[in-house]
């Protein structure tokens, strides 16, 4: 058994170079990778040729005034998403409506109905003007025509200038009878429309209270498709056929 180190032929010992040989290959590796790996912090060198192709950066011009208007429009749209939904009282859109006619509307913020409210009471009560002054009109006529007395001729002023009317007394009676009950007739339905725009006004202003709070869905679906009935009663079967149409809400 041999101790101590190995000798060589002429006793000298010999020397390990293997730890050397293996230390000097890994500084040469390393030293090597850390030439060909590129530098993170360098500048990257022109390309040339056609590699320039792929390194070219394109400039885009950005248009600042329309990019400013949709930020603007996207900030509107956050803030409406953002603002809590108003929701009215049907209770009092009706009594606000009963009290006073169109502050149901002006309530439920819909200012657009305004007009066409207070358009139907001007309308109406032009309409109830005109009939009954022309009804008190006739009716003086009518009463003038029929009694005795000369002095009373209003009824004169409904006819055309210096027209004669003597032997036609019975025909004037009834036309001025017929005139006065047609405009009593609208004069009164005057009324009734003046009435009417009244409570539908009231009635629009607590209905659309009423379905502010009613979902309206997107998803409403009509399916049309052919069906079989099949009638099993009695002692006979009989199969009938059919279109069955299917709502989904």
């Amino acid at each position: 058994m041999r101790t101590g180190r190995e000798r060589d032929r002429n006793g000298k010992p010999k020397r390990r170079l293997t730890g050397f040989f293996l230390a000097g290959m890994l500084s040469f590796t390393f030293t090597a990778m850390g030439q060909t790996l590129p530098d993170s912090t360098a500048t990257p060198a022109p390309a040339s040729g056609n590699d320039s192709l792929f390194h070219k950066t394109a400039v885009v011009p950005v248009d600042t005034a329309r990019l400013k208007t949709v930020n603007d429009s996207l900030a509107r749209q956050t803030l409406r998403q953002m603002r809590p939904r108003f929701i009215p009282d049907p209770k009092r859109a009706l009594w606000l409506s009963l009290v006073l006619p169109g502050a149901g509307q002006i309530y439920n913020r819909k200012y657009w109905k305004l007009p066409i409210i207070y358009g139907g009471f001007l309308g109406c009560t032009y309409a109830l003007m005109w009939n009954q002054q022309m009804y008190k009109d006739y009716s003086q006529a009518y009463l003038d025509i029929m009694d005795d007395d000369p002095n009373t001729n209003s009824y004169l002023e409904m006819l055309p200038p210096r027209y004669n009317i003597e032997g036609k007394e019975e025909q004037f009676k009834r036309i001025f009878k017929n005139k006065k009950d047609y405009y009593r007739r609208y004069r009164d339905l005057s009324a009734f429309c003046f009435v009417g725009v009244y409570l539908l006004s009231v009635i629009d202003a607590y209905v659309d209270a009423q379905l502010s709070v009613f979902d309206i869905s997107p998803d409403l679906s009509m399916r049309v498709e052919p069906a079989v009935i099949n009638n099993n009663t009695g002692l006979r079967k009989t199969t009938a056929y059919g279109i069955g149409c299917s709502l989904n809400f």
